[in-house]
């Protein structure tokens, strides 16, 4: 009789274990799908998610626990009302907890599938997309606070939830790149590699009729088409949004050079060339790879090839102009300084570095005239040096003082400027400039 007892009691105790468990998931279950919870059913919830994760033991049970969990957060917010302010909602939806609710609903998700029974799948899948912005917003606010490693974590939290929004995937790299986490950056690179991502996107585009004000549309053909059919807008257009293939496999191959693995990173270059050889955005990674390695020669060659394929780049043209600078090559530096300034009259480092490459000549004339003497000779040639001499400082100037007004607080280039201002004896730019400093 005792034997049978025994077992009695524990078959009781199994029921009772299991009729609690569906009693807390009832709880849970009438307080997530509330519209508008109050403070006192967020208390409710978590006190039955409490005993639910502590009563679980069957795969289901457990499964459906992390999945009210993960939720709890929504749960909250929901509770703070329809005014519910951006700073209450970022005390409750954090980092953490946006990796705490990608795991839940993941584990549902997968759950169900296999299952074959859809309980929450539907409700997650819109969920997913109804707080999207507000993750991604989330990660851009902790980028602004430098937090870079939680904003990457978020991202890629945000597309382990949606994986066919493969950018989260890409700024979750590039995050984790200011991080300077860079194996985790190189292990969201080769996943973008593997998954064949470019980035390109069509951004469709109208004018508002009223004021003629352009304004996107996003991605959505759809909706600006209807703005256009409506009447509200007009003159519509759309434009490609360039490849990021370039430069997923640039900062592959620069960060295995940071590792020293140069050959390496040699190879994925020419792996993703060979795969796109009309890609001229992977022309310019490996040109950038060989800049990195000092190898300047195999970099003209290849800056030159891309510039075969888009001669008004302007960045490539001036990049050959320091090249050429660095190697004393002053009149092809020039070419390519000028080129620049023709495409982009404001491109400041373009009028700095012309301006200091005919400042090089200063030296020449400085050097020749201290070796004169006081002979009727050397007098001549010191009129003729000085005037030369002039005549390049006065070559200098529009550069030089279009560099400052694009940059009026870069203190080299106003430096410069004033000992240009005062070798010609100009004391009235002088005074004025040397007032601003």
């Amino acid at each position: 009789m005792k034997i049978k007892h025994i077992v009695l009691a524990s078959t009781i105790l199994v029921s009772v274990s299991t009729f609690a468990q569906k009693d807390e998931l009832k709880v849970l279950k009438k307080i997530y799908t509330k519209e508008a919870p109050k403070p006192a059913d967020v208390s409710e919830y978590k006190a039955n998610l409490t005993k639910l994760e502590g009563l679980a033991t069957e795969e289901s049970d457990k499964v459906y626990a992390g999945f009210f969990k993960a939720m709890l957060p929504l749960v909250e917010i929901s509770a703070l009302g329809p005014l519910a302010t951006e700073d209450q909602k970022s005390q409750i939806v954090t980092a953490k907890t946006v990796e705490q609710i990608e795991k839940g609903l993941n584990a549902t998700l997968e759950f169900e599938k296999k299952s074959g029974k859809k309980v929450y799948t539907d409700d997650i899948l819109a969920k997913v997309q109804l707080y999207k912005n507000e993750i991604i917003n989330l990660a851009i606010n902790l980028a602004n606070q430098q937090k870079f490693q939680e904003a990457s974590n978020v991202l890629y939290s945000s597309y382990l939830m949606d994986k066919k929004d493969q950018d989260n995937l890409f700024f979750a790299a590039s995050y984790a790149i200011n991080a300077v986490n860079y194996d985790l950056a190189l292990e969201h690179y080769y996943e973008l590699k593997k998954l064949n991502y470019t980035g390109e996107t069509t951004v469709y585009f109208a004018s508002t009729k009223s004021d003629n004000k352009e304004e996107s549309f996003g991605g959505s053909k759809v909706l600006r088409d209807a703005a256009v059919k409506s009447g509200t807008h007009i003159k519509p257009r759309e434009e490609k949004t360039p490849s990021r293939r370039g430069e997923i496999f640039k900062n592959i191959a620069l960060i295995l050079v940071d590792k020293g693995r140069v050959e390496e990173a040699k190879a994925a270059v020419a792996e993703a060339r060979q795969a796109n050889p009309e890609d001229p955005s992977l022309i310019l990674t490996e040109a950038d790879l060989y800049l990195k390695m000092n190898d300047f020669v195999t970099y003209t060659k290849l800056v030159n090839e891309a510039l075969d394929k888009n001669p008004n780049n302007v960045d490539l043209i001036y990049n050959l102009g320091v090249i050429a600078g660095n190697a004393n090559k002053i009149d092809e530096a020039e070419k390519y300084y000028k080129k620049a300034l023709e495409l982009n009259p404001n491109y400041f480092n373009a009028n700095l570095n012309l301006a200091e490459l005919r400042l090089r000549a200063d030296d020449k004339f400085v050097t020749e005239i201290n070796k004169l003497g006081t002979s009727e000779k050397d007098n001549k040639r010191y009129e003729v040096l000085k005037a030369e001499r002039e005549k390049n400082f006065k070559s200098v100037l529009p550069y030089l003082e279009k560099a400052v007004e694009l940059e009026p607080q870069n203190e080299p280039a106003k430096k410069t400027l004033l000992s240009v201002y005062n070798a010609l004896e100009m004391t009235d730019k002088y005074k004025a400039l040397k007032a601003k400093m």
